[in-house]
C-alpha cells in the first residue's frame, strides 16, 4: 500500500507527521508499524552476510548499524526536515557529537550561538579543546558579530535558533551565506521550533539535530536525538561515526518517538496558540520586568521571525521583579505548571535556567549571553489556556 513521502509535491506537513514512514506491514497488515525488538539479524547463507558486511547488499545486519524500526523514523524526521537521510541517536547531545566527531579535526575552529543549550556549548568549549579544537561563541543574531568570528580555520557555524533560553533568532539562510564561503558547515540546532515551524535545510543548512525528547516525541517519556543530513555525501560522512560512537536508539524508543510524530504538527499549533495569550500576559503584567517571544512585536528579530519561521513556537522567557529569590516565590507555588526542565511536551513544564540547564557555564558567560540570575523559561504545554493563566495568577499573587 502506498503512503506518502517527501518527494510527493501534495503532502503538507500534517499530512507527512501522520504518514511519514508509516508503511503498512506486509507481513499482516498493521496499520501501526511493528516494533522489531532485536539486536542480530540472520543471514540467508555466508554470502549474503558477506555482502551486507560489504556493502553490496542492503538489509539489516545488527540494530546498533540499522534497524527496520529506526528506519522508518529515521526516513520519517528526514522527510519532515526536507533532507537526504537521517541518523537517530540515543539523546540529543548524542546526536551533537556524533556531528562533531565526524566534522572535526585538531586545529579546526567552531563558532556558535553564545546562549546555545548549556551542555552543547560545555562538550564543544571544555571536552573538545583537550583534542584541540577551539570556539568563538557570540551572539550570531548579529551577521557583523558572527563575520567577525570566523577564522580561516573555521569548519562549524552552529547556531541554535531560536536560541535557548534567551529567544534570540537566527538568520539561517545569512549564516549559512556566511559558513559556505569561508568552507564551513552550517550546523543547526532546531529543537526549538520543529520541523513544523522551520525547516534549515532549506535555508541552506547542511546538518540540521533535534533532541527529539522534546516536540518530536512530545510526550516527556523518551530520551533520544536526530540527525538529518542535506545530501547523501553528508550522511555517508556522519553514519560510520554514528555506529562507530555506539549512539544508537532502542527500537522500542524509536518506536514511541515515531508515535508521537503522529501529532507533532497538532502538539505544536495547540501549545504555540497558548503561548502568544501567556505571552502577551507576561508582557503586560506589573510584575514582570522583560519578556522574550518571538511572537511579540517588541522581540528584536520579529521581523526575521514572520519571514524565516512558519510561527513563533511555545517558548517564552522571562524576567519578573525582585530577581532570583522572586522567581524562585513565582516558580514553587506554581500547580498546574510543572517545575522541570526540558521542553516540548504535552504538558507546560518552568524552570530557571542559570541554575539549571546552563549552570555549568561560569556566571560571566551566562550573562554575556544574556541568561540573567533571574530569567525563567517557559516551556508551553496543551492545557487548557484558562487554566494556565489562573495558574499564573495566583503565583504573582504571592510576590511583594
Amino acid at each position: 500500500m502506498s503512503h506518502p513521502t517527501h518527494d510527493d509535491a501534495c503532502c503538507g506537513l500534517t499530512t507527512l507527521t501522520i504518514h511519514a514512514g508509516g508503511e503498512i506491514d506486509p507481513s499482516c497488515g498493521a496499520v501501526a508499524p511493528p516494533i522489531c525488538q532485536t539486536s542480530t539479524f540472520a543471514f540467508a547463507d555466508c554470502d549474503q552476510g558477506a555482502a551486507r558486511f560489504a556493502g553490496e547488499e542492503a538489509g539489516f545486519i545488527y540494530t546498533r548499524m540499522g534497524n527496520p524500526t529506526v528506519d522508518r523514523l529515521e526516513r520519517a524526521v528526514a522527510a519532515l526536515e526536507g533532507g537526504a537521510a537521517g541518523i537517530a541517536t540515543a539523546s540529543g547531545m548524542s546526536a551533537l557529537c556524533t556531528i562533531l566527531f565526524a566534522t572535526l579535526h585538531a586545529g579546526d575552529h567552531v563558532v556558535g550561538t553564545h546562549s546555545v543549550y548549556g551542555p552543547s556549548r560545555m562538550v564543544i568549549q571544555r571536552d573538545f579543546s583537550r583534542f584541540g579544537v577551539t570556539s568563538t561563541f557570540v551572539d550570531t543574531s548579529n551577521l557583523d558579530a558572527l563575520r567577525a568570528a570566523i577564522r580561516p580555520e573555521t569548519k562549524i557555524v552552529f547556531i541554535e535558533t531560536p536560541a535557548n533560553p534567551t529567544m534570540s533568532v537566527s538568520d539561517i539562510a545569512a549564516a549559512a551565506e556566511i559558513a559556505h564561503a569561508h568552507g564551513a558547515l552550517l550546523v543547526v540546532d532546531n529543537t526549538f521550533a520543529s520541523p513544523i515551524l522551520q525547516q534549515p535545510i532549506k535555508l541552506g543548512a547542511d546538518i540540521v539535530f533535534h533532541s527529539m525528547t522534546k516536540f518530536l516525541n512530545g510526550h516527556s517519556d523518551v530520551v533520544a536525538g536526530m540527525i538529518i543530513a542535506k545530501d547523501s555525501d553528508t550522511h555517508q560522512r556522519l553514519r560510520p561515526v554514528h555506529n562507530y560512537l555506539g549512539a544508537c536508539i532502542d527500537p522500542h524508543q524509536a518506536w514511541l518517538v515515531l508515535r508521537g510524530l503522529r501529532t507533532l504538527a497538532l502538539r505544536v499549533r495547540a501549545s504555540q496558540e497558548n503561548a502568544k495569550h501567556i505571552a502577551a500576559y507576561l508582557e503586560a503584567h506589573p510584575k514582570v520586568t522583560h519578556v522574550a517571544y518571538p511572537g511579540l512585536e517588541s522581540h528584536p528579530q520579529y521581523a526575521l521571525v514572520q519571514r524565516q519561521m512558519a510561527g513563533p513556537g511555545s517558548l517564552i522567557s522571562f524576567d519578573v521583579i525582585g530577581g532570583v529569590e522572586a522567581g524562585r516565590t513565582l516558580l514553587n507555588n506554581l500547580q498546574v505548571m510543572t517545575l522541570a526542565v526540558s521542553l516540548g511536551g504535552i504538558e507546560t513544564l518552568i524552570s530557571h535556567p542559570s541554575s539549571m540547564t546552563h549552570a555549568a557555564m561560569p556566571r560571566e558567560q551566562r550573562l554575556a549571553a544574556g541568561i540573567t540570575d533571574g530569567l525563567v523559561r517557559l516551556a508551553v504545554g496543551c492545557e487548557d489556556l484558562q487554566d494556565l493563566i489562573q495558574d499564573f495568577d495566583r503565583a504573582f499573587a504571592l510576590l511583594p
